[in-house]
């Protein structure tokens, strides 16, 4: 099926919408990248991405391997992702790799308390 998404900028944030199911680690940066430059073209804040409708599937080597790649090319802007409760552990894994390179991201389920992380610039 592949990943999908849609996205729109309010107040300074990018929200991206993705659904499908990510296949491999390819897929998962070529998504990474372009929500990369999404932000960059429309000089982002913060990035909200709601990947509720998402499902990961791809192995913890191959989300080592997106993380860091796209870790790479962040720009310096906070990132927040939420998940189905299903996947936070990989979704946590993809941010402690994230967060190693210096990315400032965080993966919850919770919408409500990812926007609130965006807004409040802290943890």
């Amino acid at each position: 099926m592949g990943i999908t998404h849609a996205s729109e900028m309010k107040d300074g944030t990018l929200i991206v919408t993705a659904a499908g199911r990510d296949e491999n680690a390819k897929e998962v940066i070529d998504y990474g990248r372009a929500v990369i430059q999404l932000a960059r073209e429309s000089d982002a804040k913060s990035v909200l991405c709601d990947e509720r409708n998402l499902e990961y599937a791809i192995g913890t080597f191959d989300t080592h391997q997106a993380a860091a790649q796209i870790a790479a090319l962040a720009p310096n802007v906070r990132v927040a992702i939420v998940c189905r409760p299903e996947c936070l552990a990989d979704g946590k894994f993809w941010e402690d790799v994230a967060v190693n390179r210096g990315v400032e991201v965080r993966v919850d389920t919770d919408l409500a308390r990812a926007k609130s992380w965006l807004r409040e610039g802290g943890d």
